[in-house]
Parts: structure tokens; sequence; C-alpha cells
């Protein structure tokens, strides 16, 4: 095998979820099944989905179900027909695993699947993977799809909230790629009219609109060889669709007032905050254009989703902003780290780097504003770093030796255990195994401080 081809070894590992199986018991058609692969299922019309079904009034990308600890999530991708559960329409919900949805003239019966392996990336011992801090094992998923489908060139779609490190994704995978060497840029779509978006992306030649007093290179062209980053790809004028499209499938284009063809050869990463399946259901995205642009669909997760990233992301930004030793510790202090978990980080990562850059440059956090707009006024990291719930030893002193012994036992352990879980990512027979435990006793003692 040529050397230069080998596939890099990669640091993974792999976690056992949970899946499930859909039967259609009713509707056109009845009596067809299918298994996750993985955590999550889509039902539609459309190629692309898991479940394609031929009811006329099931939409495109109807509805997409995901494993929760409590049943199966339901999330309707803006259908126009609904989806229903015991008589009312779900737009975001659980349902139990045994429940009957219905989707037009469809029924379908939600069944426990079998377990299966999802692949988890160490990103500490991933060379440029490093920026991400991810232990949690949301993130670790998501790096190790962003890996594999780094090794070929297809388009890839990352989907999630704003701030949730999509663009960063996005050079990771042109780094990680075949074309790491290549030019990589970026356009966002967002930020631009409709006719400057045009001009950005194909060029225009002089004259070609009023205020084009010379020819502009776009940034096809500019990244010819490379990657094309196209973020809030979701927000594209419909008006340009068409000419985005055409240039994915025939490779070439025209600058904007031009009659040559410019031929290309770029990667294409998108990234979205909206839902480009219930934009493709409302008409306003086209389907074939989707269809380009997500060869591969990654989930990026939000912050809320993946605390077990918090203290090591908060680490990350706090050196990135060269802060003293004495500052660092204040603000990796366990109970300043437990007030941020309580935090739903409407603004995901980007608002946590914003509160460690401010708590550094006036020694106090800034005020939070939930989702729900609740304010949340943090108390200023402890100058005195601790490693968990403090103990006033003095009282204990006048306690018989036993009693005050369980004590002192008690507070470590509610200290220890969380760390301990959150070192092995949650996995109870790797912290077993770090805390030379035996796991039975380990298990015993979580379920005594709540911890499972």
């Amino acid at each position: 095998m040529d050397p230069q081809h080998t596939v890099p070894r990669t640091s993974a590992s792999s976690q056992p979820v949970d899946s499930v199986r859909l039967v259609v018991i009713d509707g056109p058609d009845a009596s067809r099944a299918i298994e996750a692969s993985g955590e999550q299922l889509s039902v539609g019309t459309a190629d692309g989905n898991d479940l394609v079904l031929t009811d006329p009034q099931v939409s495109r990308f109807h509805v997409t179900l995901t494993c929760a600890p409590l049943g199966v999530s339901i999330l309707d991708g803006g259908s126009t027909n609904g989806t229903f559960f015991e008589g009312a329409r779900l737009e975001r919900a659980t349902v139990p695993i045994g429940a009957v949805i219905a989707l037009g003239q469809s029924r379908v019966r939600i069944e426990k699947g079998g377990r299966v392996d999802v692949e988890l990336l160490d990103s500490e011992g991933e060379p440029g993977f490093e920026r991400f801090s991810a232990r949690s094992a949301a993130m670790r998923r998501v790096l190790a799809q962003l890996l594999k489908a780094a090794q070929s060139e297809v388009s890839v779609l990352l989907v999630g909230e704003s701030g949730t490190g999509k663009e960063l994704l996005a050079r990771a995978l042109h780094e990680r790629g075949p074309r790491k060497n290549g030019a990589f840029e970026t356009v966002d779509c967002a930020s631009l009219s409709p006719t400057l978006v045009g001009s950005e992306l194909f060029g225009h030649e002089k004259g070609a609109f009023t205020g084009a007093d010379r020819r502009h290179i776009g940034a096809f062209e500019r990244a010819h060889g490379g990657t094309l980053f196209l973020d809030e790809i979701g927000e594209l004028p419909e008006s340009l669709q068409p000419m985005l499209l055409g240039a994915l499938e025939r490779k070439r284009f025209r600058r904007l007032g031009g009659r040559d063809e410019v031929q290309v050869d770029v990667r294409i990463v998108g990234a979205t905050h909206r839902d480009l399946r219930a934009e493709v259901n409302a008409q306003r995205f086209r389907l074939d254009l989707y269809y380009r642009l997500a060869v591969v669909r990654l989930a990026v997760p939000a912050l809320r989703e993946r605390l077990d990233d918090l203290a090591p992301l908060v680490e990350h930004f706090a050196k990135d902003a060269h802060a003293r030793p004495a500052d660092l510790d204040r603000l990796l202090d366990a109970s300043f780290l437990e007030q941020l978990r309580r935090h739903d980080w409407p603004g995901n990562v980007r608002e946590l780097r914003n509160v460690v850059d401010a708590t550094l440059a006036m020694g106090e956090p800034p005020v939070l504003i939930s989702g729900d707009g609740v304010v949340t006024t943090l108390p200023p990291p402890s100058s005195t770093p601790s490693v968990g719930p403090q103990l006033a030893l003095t009282p204990l002193l006048e306690q018989p030796y036993k009693d005050a012994r369980q004590l002192v036992l008690h507070e470590f352990e509610r200290a220890y255990l969380p760390k301990l879980l959150e070192r092995a990512s949650g996995n109870v027979s790797q912290a077993a195994r770090d805390a030379d435990m035996d796991r039975s006793h380990l298990w015993e003692l979580l379920r005594r401080h709540g911890l499972r």
C-alpha cells in the first residue's frame, strides 16, 4: 500500500447506546419496518430519510425520533399535516416505547431496538482536535464522525445553535482532509445583501452593477483546490439557490455580468442554525440543493448538552487569555463551576468564552440571562480554591469518632465521585478501573449519592 494513502490511526473508543425500531402498522406502507443504526431516525417521503414513506399526506422530512432517557424524543420538522400522539399534535415531545404516532394516513409504532456501539474520539490524543476540549460523549461522538468525514471530499452540513463552534469544526475538517494544503474560504450568507452574496460567491465583472468599478474574484475561485465554508447557508436567498446548485453540479459558473465560464474544484462545507429539512418542507429551501450540501449531516450539540466539557473549556479560554495561575485556580473552583453548570447557555461556547474573558477583566462574572429571560448574578469566584464542599472540622471534634468519620467520608465521596465520572466520560467501568475499585461497590456509592 502507498504510505501516502494510509489512513492515520485515531484515538477512539466506543459507547453502547439504545436504538429504536419503527413499524408501520397502518397506511400505504403498512408492515414496513426499520431499526436505527444509531440513536436517531428520520421519517418522511424524501430520499435520505431512514424510513421513506409513500403516504402523500406525509411531508418530505416529516419527523425525527431520538432515543432519550425517558423514552423517545419526537421533533416534528414543520410538517404540513403534523405529527400526532393520542390525538395531540406534537412539535417537540417525549413519548414512551410502544407509543403509536400518526403521520398523515399512516400510523407508526415505536419499539425498542437493540444496542449499538457508537464511536467516540479521544480529542486529547488527536492532533488538531485538542482545541475542542471534548470530554463529553456527545462531543466526542461528533468529532469521531467529523474525522471520518474528513478522509473523503464529500459535502458536509454542520447543524447546530449559534455559538457551538461550527466554523472551528469546519476548519478541523479541512485541516485533516486531503485538501489541507489548499485555501479555506468563508462566506457568511447571513451578513451580506442578496447582491453582495452573489458577488462574494461567484465574483463579478466591472460594470456588473452600480458600484462595480473593477473585476472581483469570488470565493469559489479563491477556494479552487481547497474548501469553501458557507456559514449560515440557511439564510441564502431563494434567488441565488439555483446558481449555487448549478455551480455545485457543473463545477463551473459565470461571474456576475460575465460571459465566460470559470471552472473550479472545491469542497463545500455548510453550516446553519436552522433546520434545513423544515425549510425544505416549507419550500423555502430547494430539496436538490439540500441533497448536494448534506451528503454528510453532523448535528453539533449545544453547550447545555455537553456540560462535562465546561471545566476544560473554561481552562482553555483562561489560558488563551494568559490568565495568572491564581485567576485560573479561582475560575476552576468547584463551587464556581457548579454555578456555571446551572446556566442553560443560550449563547453556547461563545457565551462561555465571554464570561471567562469578562471575569478575568473585571474580577467578577457578568450577569447571565437564560434562554427564558431569567437574570442570574453569579458570585465572584472564590479566592480560596477548593476541591469540593468544605467541612467545618471544629464541630466534628465534639462528636463520637464513628459519626464524625462517617460525615467526613460522606463529604469526600460527594466531591470525589462526580470528578471520577467526569474523567471517565460517564463510563462506570472505566471509572472503577481508574479508582482501583470494584465496579459493584462503585455502583452502590453512585446510587447512594443520587448519581445513578
